[in-house]
């Protein structure tokens, strides 16, 4: 207010015209005004108790005060002051607050007599004629508290002209701090966006490393596949935008128009078309070096009905850093139930893999596995089965071969059985023969290179091809100068043992898998063993040990097919052979859409079924882990 004083309230007693001033009135060291003559034959009593008495506990709302007309309308001045405060606050470099905090928290609250106190916190002597705290004003702010420095105005009064410290004891419940001041020099800025403690606060997190296309390209780096899904370039930045304004720069997803939606057609689109699903723009979202991981499996289960307990070791082993993209699984002389070996496979990948296929033929089985958000660029799957029997009834040699294509590239998968028996090598080139000649691939599906394809050989209608299984093909050598050789390894160097390897000497000849490759071998020979450990046949056979399961490929174009890895898996002992394992990265091409599309199928019911098996196995294991902490153990000394 403009002047100093004391403001006294008055309440109306009912009677007459006579006055009665309340002796407890608000003291305030600051805003005081005089009341005029108007004003006090306003403030009549009016109220009555039972004896007839005058009461001054019952006062009614006072009138509106007539003000003089130099001092301008209280509301007015006050309303002047508020939006100069608010203004004071937005220009204020250290406020933390808004203005708009700053006008919630200074409420205006009347008093009786119709005077308004701004934020004005009541005394412990401030209190009405009843005894209690004046209820009539709000307790909120410092008194007169300028929002635009961190002193109050009362604050910078001299110590002389400050009222005594118990009036003013109620302060703002907001803390008000100092603004930090750095204690050295501001970090350069980097790139020209983003500081380098900017850039370590925002980094993106590692779900999203498809954000980092765009610093991956700056770069001229090509990362491999299965890095991008898994991890983040370290030196991957952002400016002060959210990760949601990122994502509309970096997302592999990009925006779509109506008029696309309206004209696209995916039987359309050509190789180089940027409208294509399967053409170069879409295979570099996912694949930038355009390499896709594989993974093969093959295995003789000796018919075994007791599966193994675990077959992490087989299909996620620790020494890998990154699981594949694909998982092709052949086993030979498979265990009875089928489908519980499938459903095994699906609890053992679990729900970042989907069965994409799986064919069978008697106890040959073949299953492929497809990571989830890579199945809509697989075509439709077909497979064809070949028995090398004389009576077809009888399934147990033989092979079964699964086709597809996955985006621009054709790639056959071939598990097969050979012949047995250490001197039928011609037997076992018979059923190469037969396989390649009767195998009936591709079906409906276009022949991604016709003119280097040949009628009677299957293997050369597709682009990338893997043949792995039991071929049988032994080692020429006594067991004991085989076993010799096999103690006197160093280093896993088996070329010793290898120069007496049937299957190799076939190839190099010419009369086997011809236009095939396979990894050097630096495993032990898997066949045959004892059940249960890592003894070599001890039966009065005594069968010599021999690389009987292998995995060969081939394919079309010079090092397309990469070697990664090329091992046996010792730990898996339920059959009298070893799992054979391959991981291969493989080149692919794009493609046109004018082959027919699986349409994102895949077996629903066993993934289900194994998502619940990993449930159940995961709650099992932490009542076991939790009966174990809750159990204890006594002694008696």
């Amino acid at each position: 207010m403009a002047e100093d004083g004391e403001d006294s309230l008055q309440q109306k007693t009912g009677k007459g015209d006579s006055v009665v001033n309340d002796s407890r009135a608000l003291k305030t060291p600051f805003v005081t005004t005089k009341p005029c003559k108007e004003h006090k034959d306003a403030l009549k009593p009016s109220a009555t108790n039972t004896d007839g008495e005058i009461s001054p506990y019952q006062p009614r709302p006072p009138l509106r005060p007539r003000l003089s007309s130099r001092s301008g309308s209280v509301e007015e001045t006050i309303r002047t002051r508020r939006l100069k405060n608010s203004q004071e606050s937005l220009s204020d470099p250290t406020e933390t607050g808004s203005s708009t905090d700053s006008l919630k928290d200074d409420q205006t609250a009347s008093a009786p007599g119709g005077f308004v106190l701004r934020g004005a916190a009541t005394t412990r002597n401030n209190q009405d004629s009843s005894g209690r705290p004046g209820s009539a004003i709000t307790r909120g702010s410092p008194v007169f508290r300028d929002r635009g420095s961190s002193l109050s105005e009362y604050e910078r009064r001299p110590t002389s002209q400050q009222s005594d410290l118990t009036d003013h004891r109620v302060r703002s419940a907001k803390v008000r701090l100092s603004p930090v001041q750095p204690t050295g020099p501001l970090p350069a800025l980097e790139k020209s966006f983003a500081s380098a403690s900017l850039r370590a606060a925002n980094r993106i997190g590692r779900d999203c490393l498809d954000y980092a296309v765009l610093a991956r390209e700056k770069h001229g780096e090509r990362l491999h596949r299965n890095l991008s899904d898994s991890r983040l370039l370290e030196n991957m930045g952002s400016d002060s935008a959210s990760v949601n304004s990122m994502r509309s720069t970096y997302s592999v997803l990009s925006p779509i128009r109506p008029q696309d939606v309206r004209n696209r057609s995916f039987l359309e689109g050509s190789v180089l078309g940027s409208r294509a699903l399967l053409g170069a723009e879409e295979l570099d979202r996912y694949f930038p070096d355009r390499r896709v991981g594989i993974y093969v499996a093959t295995w003789n289960m000796q018919g075994e009905k007791g599966l193994p307990s675990n077959l992490d070791d087989l299909l996620l082993p620790t020494d890998s850093e990154f699981a594949q993209d694909f998982y092709v699984i052949g086993v030979q002389e498979g265990c009875p139930d089928r489908r519980e070996w499938e459903t095994r496979l699906q609890e053992t990948l679990g729900p970042y893999y989907v069965m994409l296929y799986a064919a069978a033929h008697g106890v040959l089985y073949l299953n492929v596995f497809v990571r989830r958000d890579l199945i809509w660029f697989c075509s439709e799957v077909e497979h064809a089965t070949v028995t090398t029997r004389i009576i077809s009834q009888i399934k147990t040699k033989g092979a079964v071969g699964l086709a597809f294509t996955f985006f621009g590239t054709s790639f056959l998968f071939i598990t097969s059985h050979f012949t047995s028996g250490d001197a039928k090598v011609y037997e076992r080139i018979l059923d190469y023969n037969k396989i390649v000649e009767a195998l009936a691939l591709p079906k409906g599906l276009p022949d991604t290179n016709p003119y280097r394809s040949t009628p009677s050989d299957v293997t050369t209608r597709f682009d990338q091809v893997f043949w792995f299984g039991d071929f049988n093909f032994r080692i020429s050598k006594d067991r004991v100068d085989v076993e010799s050789i096999i103690n006197r390894t160093v280093g896993g160097d088996m070329g010793p043992l290898l120069e007496h390897d049937q299957l190799s000497k076939e190839i190099k000849e010419g009369s086997i898998f011809k236009g095939f490759q396979e990894a050097p071998i630096h495993f032990r020979p898997t066949y045959k063993f004892d059940i249960g450990c890592d003894i070599y046949d001890t039966t009065s056979k005594q069968r010599t040990p021999s690389y009987t399961d292998r995995i060969l490929f081939r394919n079309r174009q010079t090092d397309d097919i990469q070697v990664v890895k090329y091992t046996s898996c010792s730990s898996i002992k339920t059959s009298d052979h070893r799992p054979v394992i391959g991981v291969f990265q493989v080149k692919l091409r794009p493609g046109r859409d004018n082959i027919p599309l699986g349409a994102g199928q895949f077996d629903r019911s066993l993934y289900l079924e194994g998502i619940r098996r990993r449930i159940t196995r995961e709650l099992k294991r932490r009542e076991a882990m939790k009966n174990q902490s809750s159990s204890t153990i006594c002694t008696i000394s």
